[in-house]
């Protein structure tokens, strides 16, 4: 019934888990160093005065995407049971844990959109 849905959450997910690795640009320092992943963080110079904030920084969208990807799977199981309502929910804490990462992840808030617009005026 929502298989289109469940599929896009499924991809998400797959994006979800890549965040950390696939990266996108941020900086770090005062000269703006670019560091675009974990790898990259962890591979810092010792001595680089930003390479604890970067790899910080890293590992919080590393654990910020298992936290959201436990919603992605619940909303998922909510669409196979037929559950839309539990399934906007779900998506709605997906969307608000990546707010941080938002404007670069882009990940979750378009699939909440979606799915709430399909659920109408029950959520």
């Amino acid at each position: 019934m929502y298989e289109a849905l469940i599929h896009q959450i499924e991809e998400a997910l797959a994006r979800t888990a890549a965040w950390a690795e696939t990266g996108w640009p941020v900086t770090f320092g005062f000269r703006n160093v670019a560091v675009t992943s974990l790898k990259e963080a962890q591979a810092l110079p010792k001595n680089a005065v930003f390479r604890q904030e970067a790899i910080n920084y890293w590992r919080q969208v590393e654990l910020t995407a298992e936290d959201t990807s436990v919603y992605g799977r619940k909303a998922i199981d909510a669409l196979r049971q037929g559950n839309i309502e539990s399934a906007v929910n779900d998506l709605y804490f997906a969307q608000y844990m990546e707010k941080p990462f938002a404007e670069y992840a882009r990940t979750w808030l378009p699939l909440y959109d979606a799915l709430h617009a399909e659920a109408g005026s029950c959520c």
